[in-house]
């Protein structure tokens, strides 16, 4: 008995077609030609597409940074100040206010500041340490040492500021340039160094004059202290004084001990 297929060459056609687009698979029990595995082909086009979206993305945030306005900030000029000198007495303090100078702020406080004359060793060597004239001098002493150191820390604050302005003002270009050119990823993160490198610069700074106030708070509690301490001290001494001697007026029999001039 013979079967006979109709149309055999559209069967061969077919066939061959077939083979043509298999993919790299075994077929049943490992013999056979290559056929083609519709799961694994969905899968590697949903891999690709994938990676696809995160380079577009990783690209996109190495070239541009959109929220960098976030970092603008203000920098502001320090105007270099101008003591009035009238006479000569505040010579060289104008220079001391504004320049990293040592010998320029002592000499300028030297000018502006009453001596203490040196007539007054001999009284001075009669006193001793406490005594309010003693503290008096001690005060002066410390005020010459720290009032000068503060004037230079000031001038060199504003030196400093004077002479970061240009970099500042570069970098803060650079921060906010929506361009390509310096909006590579490590571009920004050596950017947002030299701007932590500034911060620390600025910060020392700051804490020079904050050393210097806290110097000269402490003058003046010294001076406040004493004057306090003075007061309570002639209290007593009064107090004393007027129960040994008796300063009772007329037909009175004690002292009116309450009264302080």
């Amino acid at each position: 008995m013979k079967i006979q297929l109709k149309h055999p060459r559209r069967w061969l056609i077919g066939g061959g077609l077939l083979l043509l687009t298999a993919t790299p698979s075994f077929a049943l029990f490992g013999i056979g030609d290559i056929v083609f595995d519709p799961t694994s082909y969905a899968s590697l086009v949903s891999q690709l597409t994938t990676i696809e979206s995160q380079y577009k993305m990783l690209q996109n945030n190495i070239e541009h940074f959109s929220l960098k306005q976030q970092w603008q900030t203000t920098l502001t000029a320090l105007k270099n100040v101008n003591v009035a000198n009238m006479f000569g007495e505040t010579n060289g303090m104008t220079v001391a206010f504004n320049t990293n100078s040592s010998s320029a702020s002592t000499t300028a406080w030297k000018t502006a500041t009453t001596p203490v004359s040196s007539n007054v060793s001999t009284y001075f060597s009669g006193q001793n340490v406490g005594s309010p004239q003693m503290s008096q001098l001690a005060m002066v002493e410390m005020s010459d040492s720290i009032s000068p150191d503060c004037i230079t820390a000031v001038g060199a604050y504003r030196a400093a500021r004077t002479q970061n302005t240009t970099a500042n003002s570069s970098l803060m270009a650079n921060q906010l340039d929506g361009t390509s050119t310096t909006n590579s990823e490590v571009q920004q993160l050596n950017l947002l160094n030299a701007a932590e490198a500034q911060k620390m610069s600025e910060m020392q700074n700051q804490g020079a004059l904050q050393a210097c106030l806290a110097s000269q708070m402490a003058v003046q509690n010294m001076e406040r202290r004493n004057a306090a301490a003075t007061d309570l001290n002639t209290a007593a001494f009064v107090q004393q004084q007027r129960s040994i001697n008796d300063l009772s007026a007329s037909n009175e029999s004690n002292t009116w001990q309450t009264y302080l001039p």
